[in-house]
């Protein structure tokens, strides 16, 4: 058991959301040598000044690599370190070489779990405490000082390596909320795809029959097959793009579409007033867009009632276009901690890239949360998968 766990660290990836420089690591660069400066102005028992912060701006530089290069940039780091100790064993001196400002060191022991892949962490993990046991082997301090030392050097690393396991449980649970959304597009695919498939094998045998008594009609029932093939085709390239392999096999109910968005509406005397309002052509809408637009709009209202603090109405505004269909749904409540998207609109988002189209959601203007989606109706009523980038 112990074995396989090192080997699946030893094997673990990089995180692939390693964020670009932001503002902050400028400022880092930035205060980090400016404050080595200032505390070697000020200080008058620093030992080899020049030496001690040359090295500590070059261990501030390090800081803006640490998420490409965590282990090269702690390797660089508690190497120099390692080195100093050895100068001090070599050349003893009053007071330790180099400066307090080295305690940005503690940022790349945060960056090695964080970002670092398994062999990384294993190898950077070593140089950090190659250096620690070092350093206490020379320093002659009490051993709960050197205790407390450790704990300190460590604490960023475990905020680093927490940090890590929650970014990649969400991150999974989010792979699972979209696979999710893909397998229950494509089941609502399937059934609408087998139901023109029926229609054309009805039409066919009927053309069949009336080939010699009926030229006419037969032509006309030819060409409904053709549409009705074409329309099938669609749906299909669709289907092929959104499933997965879930082996279920489950038989679904009808989804529900826009008929149904009455029932979302509160029972009477809810605090919670829903205003609905449709608007355009919303009769002849493809099922999956249809069944999207109510996915939507439920999802939207459920997290209202659930997030929104001190809201008392959600605007629904449901407009079918003749190219698209445009859902907009908007709360007056205020969103304490809602930051981010939950899952179930990361799904919603990833089912409206699959039908060629887009989901926002984010603050409204004034208060509250908003969220909008466009769907395009697709070519006679078909949609279109937006390629995945």
């Amino acid at each position: 058991m112990l074995r396989d766990d090192l080997r699946a660290l030893w094997t673990e990836r990089r995180p692939p959301d390693a964020p670009r420089r932001v503002w902050r690591d400028w400022a880092l660069l930035a205060a980090g040598p400016a404050g080595a400066v200032l505390e070697t102005a000020l200080r008058n028992d620093v030992v080899w000044w020049p030496l001690s912060l040359l090295v500590t701006v070059g261990l501030c530089l390090t800081t803006g690599w640490r998420r490409t290069a965590p282990l090269a940039m702690v390797a660089l780091a508690f190497g120099a370190g390692i080195l100093l100790t050895l100068l001090d064993l070599v050349a003893p001196s009053p007071e330790p070489i180099g400066l307090y400002t080295g305690v940005i060191v503690l940022v790349l022991v945060y960056a090695l779990p964080r970002w670092g892949s398994g062999r990384e962490i294993v190898l950077g993990s070593a140089v950090v405490l190659t250096a620690f046991a070092l350093s206490a082997a020379v320093d002659d301090v009490p051993a709960g000082e050197q205790l407390g030392g450790f704990l300190f050097l460590a604490l960023p690393g475990v905020l680093g390596a927490s940090v890590r396991v929650w970014s990649t449980s969400r991150r999974r649970e989010l792979d699972r909320m979209r696979a999710r959304e893909r397998a229950e597009l494509a089941r609502e695919l399937h059934d609408t795809v087998a139901h023109h498939v029926s229609a054309i094998v009805v039409r066919a045998q009927a053309g069949r029959v009336l080939l010699a008594a009926d030229p006419v009609t037969a032509g006309a029932t030819l060409a409904g097959i053709e549409e009705e093939g074409a329309r099938t085709l669609e749906e299909m390239r669709t289907m092929v793009a959104a499933l997965r392999d879930d082996g279920t096999g489950a038989e679904l109910a009808p989804p529900a579409g826009v008929a149904d968005l009455e029932r979302l509406l509160p029972a009477p005397g809810s605090r919670l007033h829903l205003d609905l309002g449709l608007a355009g052509d919303l009769d002849a809408l493809p099922p999956a867009v249809d069944a999207a637009v109510y996915r939507i709009v439920q999802e939207s209202v459920t997290n209202a009632v659930r997030h929104a603090v001190d809201a008392t109405e959600v605007v629904v505004r449901v407009t079918g276009g003749r190219r698209a269909v445009r859902v907009t749904v908007q709360d007056d409540g205020a969103r304490a901690g809602r930051g981010r998207d939950g899952y179930g609109l990361a799904g919603l988002r990833e089912r409206a890239a699959l039908l060629g189209g887009e989901l926002r959601a984010g603050p409204g203007a004034d208060r509250g949360w908003r969220v909008e989606a466009e769907l395009p109706r697709g070519r006679d009523g078909g949609v279109h998968p937006r390629p995945r980038r």
